[in-house]
C-alpha cells in the first residue's frame, strides 16, 4: 500500500487529466478527490490500527510475565513416601510403573515383609503438587492399604551401607580410625581390602563415602532409606494388628504368594520348603533344587530403570523376596540387590535376560560365593513404664539400639541377617508391635573367601 501511494500509476494520471479537460463540470472542485491520496489515507489508518493492536498485545504479555514472575516458584525437594501394601505378586513392578510413567527417578527404594504385608519406603525428588498426584495414583492400585508423604513430619530415618575399600598396610590404621569415628563395623578383612558396615542417616553415608574416596572404593551397596514417624507424647500409636499374641481374637491367616518373601506352593507335604509358611524365613536348600538366590545388578540411574528390571521378573513369574536400590560407587550408576527363589538353571536364564536390557551393566549371582549380607529394621513397640525395661533388656541381647522413645512407644533399630530380624520380632510380639520398616538384603562378596555360614556348624576355637 505504501508503494502505491508513493508513485501514481500512468493510467490514474491519464484518467485525472482527461476528466479535468473534457468535462470539468461533472466533478465539482470541492468534491474532487485524488485516488492515490485516498489510498494513502486508508493505509495510514490500517497501520495505526496495527500499531495499537501490537501495543495492546505487548501490554498483555508484560502483565502475564509479571504475574508469573511474582508467583512463588514451586520448590523441588526430596520426598519420603511410605506405601503400606498387602503382599501380592507383581506389586513392586506396579508401584515402580507409577513413577516411571510420570518420569520420576526413584533415588532409593527399600521393602521388607511382615507376615502378609509389606512397607515400601521410596525417596523421590519433585514438587508438592505433582507428588500429591502421584500419591493419588498409588492409592488407586489394588491391595495398596495406605500411602503417606512423611517428609514434613518428625521421623526416624536410617540407611545401611556396605563399603569395600582398598586397605594397604600403610593406610589401614587411618581407615580404622575413620571406622571408629563414624561408629561403623568391619565385616570382612582381606589382605588388601576391608568391607565396612555403617548405619545412620543419608548425610552420614555421604560423609563416610567422601572420606574413604582417597583410599579407592571398590564397591558400594546401599539399602535405601527407611523411616518411621516419631510418636508425640500423649498420642495413640496405630497398630498394624498382625500380632496374634497381642490380640487373642485375631485369627492368623496364611499369607498369599507375593513379591516379598512369598510362600512357594507345593502339593508334596514331604518337600522341605525354602520359605517358612508363617514368616518367610529362608532355610536350607530343598530336594527340588529351589533356593534363595541373591542377585546384584549395576544399572544406569535413569527414570524407569527399576520398572524395566522388575518387569523382567514379573513377566517370567518370579516372586521377589527382597529389593534394595541405592547409589553405587560411580556417579550416575545405581546398584539393585534382589533375592528371588529359583533353581540354578532358571536363574542363569534370568541373568541372560537381564543382560539384554540397555541400562543394565552388570549382573552377578552371589549365591555360590562367600558374601557379607546385612538387613536393617526399624520396629516400633507399644510399651508402658513397666514393660519398657523388659523391651530394652531384650534389645540389648540383640545389640539393637533405641532411637525414639515416647510415653507409650519405643522404636528400636536392628542390623543383621534375616534370622536375627525374625527372632527379635517374635520376642517382641507379646508387647504389641505398632509398625515395622525393613530394608531388603544387601550383599557384597567377601574378598577373604571366608564363608561365615559354613563356619556356624563348628565350635570355636578350631583345632588342627
Amino acid at each position: 500500500m505504501a508503494a502505491i501511494s508513493a508513485s501514481s500509476s500512468p493510467s490514474l494520471r491519464c484518467l485525472r487529466s482527461s476528466s479535468s479537460d473534457s468535462s470539468p463540470s461533472l466533478i465539482p472542485p470541492s468534491t474532487r478527490v485524488s485516488f492515490p491520496s485516498k489510498i494513502s489515507h486508508l493505509s495510514g489508518k490500517s497501520s495505526n490500527r496495527d500499531n495499537e493492536t501490537r501495543k495492546r498485545m505487548e501490554r498483555v504479555v508484560r502483565s502475564v510475565d509479571q504475574r508469573i514472575s511474582d508467583a512463588p516458584t514451586p520448590k523441588v525437594r526430596k520426598h519420603t513416601i511410605s506405601v503400606f501394601v498387602g503382599d501380592e505378586s507383581g506389586m513392586i513392578n506396579r508401584i515402580a510403573g507409577v513413577f516411571a510413567r510420570r518420569g520420576y527417578n526413584i533415588e532409593s527404594l527399600a521393602v521388607g515383609l511382615n507376615r502378609d504385608k509389606a512397607l515400601f519406603t521410596i525417596v523421590v525428588s519433585g514438587t508438592e503438587r505433582v507428588l500429591q498426584q502421584v500419591i493419588e495414583q498409588l492409592q488407586k492400585l489394588v491391595n495398596v492399604l495406605k500411602v503417606e508423604d512423611i517428609s514434613s513430619e518428625p521421623q526416624v530415618e536410617r540407611e545401611l551401607m556396605l563399603v569395600k575399600v582398598n586397605a594397604h598396610p600403610e593406610s589401614r590404621a587411618e581407615i580404622m580410625w575413620l571406622v571408629d569415628t563414624f561408629r561403623a563395623k568391619i565385616v570382612d578383612i582381606a589382605e588388601h581390602a576391608l568391607t565396612i558396615e555403617v548405619t545412620g542417616d543419608p548425610g552420614k553415608m555421604i560423609a563416610l563415602e567422601r572420606n574413604l574416596k582417597k583410599f579407592q572404593i571398590r564397591e558400594i551397596v546401599r539399602t535405601g532409606k527407611i523411616a518411621l514417624r516419631r510418636e508425640k507424647m500423649g498420642a495413640t500409636a496405630p497398630f498394624w494388628r498382625f500380632s496374634a499374641a497381642s490380640y487373642p481374637d485375631l485369627t492368623v491367616q496364611a499369607p498369599v504368594n507375593g513379591d516379598v518373601y512369598p510362600v512357594e506352593s507345593t502339593s508334596d507335604p514331604m518337600v522341605h520348603r525354602v520359605l517358612d509358611a508363617h514368616w518367610g524365613l529362608l532355610t536350607d536348600e530343598d530336594t527340588s533344587g529351589l533356593r534363595s538366590h541373591t542377585l546384584s545388578l549395576l544399572v544406569n540411574d535413569v527414570p524407569g530403570v527399576l520398572n524395566l528390571v522388575t518387569g523382567v521378573f514379573a513377566r517370567r513369574g518370579y516372586n521377589i523376596q527382597s529389593l534394595a536400590v541405592g547409589h553405587a560407587e560411580s556417579e550416575g550408576i545405581s546398584r539393585i540387590t534382589t533375592v528371588v527363589p529359583a533353581t540354578d538353571e532358571s536363574v542363569s536364564k534370568l541373568v541372560q535376560q537381564l543382560y539384554k536390557l540397555v541400562d543394565v551393566h552388570e549382573v552377578h549371582d552371589l549365591t555360590h560365593l562367600p558374601f557379607s549380607e546385612r538387613e536393617l529394621m526399624l520396629i516400633k513397640i507399644a510399651v508402658n513404664a513397666t514393660a519398657r525395661r523388659d523391651v530394652l533388656d531384650i534389645a540389648s541381647i540383640f545389640r539393637a539400639k533405641a532411637v525414639d522413645v515416647s510415653d507409650h512407644t519405643i522404636t528400636l533399630q536392628l542390623t543383621g541377617d534375616l534370622d536375627k530380624m525374625v527372632a527379635l520380632q517374635r520376642l517382641l510380639e507379646p508387647y504389641g508391635i505398632c509398625e515395622v520398616a525393613r530394608t531388603g538384603r544387601v550383599a557384597l562378596a567377601r574378598e577373604s573367601g571366608v564363608d561365615s555360614k559354613y563356619l556356624r556348624g563348628y565350635s570355636f576355637p578350631l583345632t588342627g
